[in-house]
């Protein structure tokens, strides 16, 4: 064995290159943390393919954010709606204000979650007092932004397909580019496949 191979694994047996190597895992883990957690349920009784036009529901609040707003809508609900009627119209479903087959209505929040770290929970770590099965986890906090869309049936007034999607963002209000982002992967479920499960 080389004389740097050696040193390198007597370096990798110490405490501090474990908690070292921990903490590059954790940062890791941070850095794909922007994915998009999205699920979906539906009305199996529905024919999809039977909906082509759509319109908003009409009872939206305009303030999507519960400002302020009065007779204007927020940065927020501006770009929500942007954004899903930009996705509707790729699935072809044009919008309406006559006698639309479904109406679409959206709920938006940012909170605040926490998250802990898997990487310092390792039965092989190193405790801050020595070797042993484990080391306190590292609670990392982050703000989520949540995009809920719903589809109604117009006729029926009943709730036919719903996504829900969330996401770790920067600030207290989703940016545009997190707006499309969320709502994207939102939609990209709709609509539902034939054989598609209930989950």
């Amino acid at each position: 064995m080389s004389v740097n191979m050696s040193k390198f694994l007597r370096f990798f047996s110490r405490p501090v290159a474990l908690a070292a190597v921990a903490l590059l895992l954790g940062s890791a883990g941070c850095a794909t943390s922007s994915r998009v957690g999205v699920t979906s349920d539906f009305d199996h009784a529905v024919n999809f393919r039977t909906y082509k036009t759509w319109a908003w529901y009409p009872q939206q609040p305009t303030d999507a954010e519960g400002g302020p707003a009065q007779g204007y809508n927020s940065f927020l609900d501006q770009r929500i709606r942007k954004a899903v009627e930009m996705e509707m119209n790729k699935k072809g479903l044009t919008l309406t204000d006559k006698n639309p087959d479904v109406y679409v209505a959206y709920s938006a929040k940012v909170e605040d979650k926490q998250r802990v770290d898997p990487a310092f929970n390792s039965p092989y770590a190193y405790r801050w007092y020595g070797y042993g099965y484990g080391m306190p986890s590292r609670v990392n906090e982050y703000k989520a932004g949540t995009v809920i869309i719903d589809v109604v049936d117009a006729q029926r007034k009943q709730l036919a397909w719903r996504g829900h999607g969330q996401a770790q963002v920067q600030d207290q209000s989703i940016s545009e580019q997190e707006v499309y982002r969320i709502v994207g992967s939102v939609l990209g479920n709709y609509p539902p496949q034939d054989n598609q499960a209930q989950r």
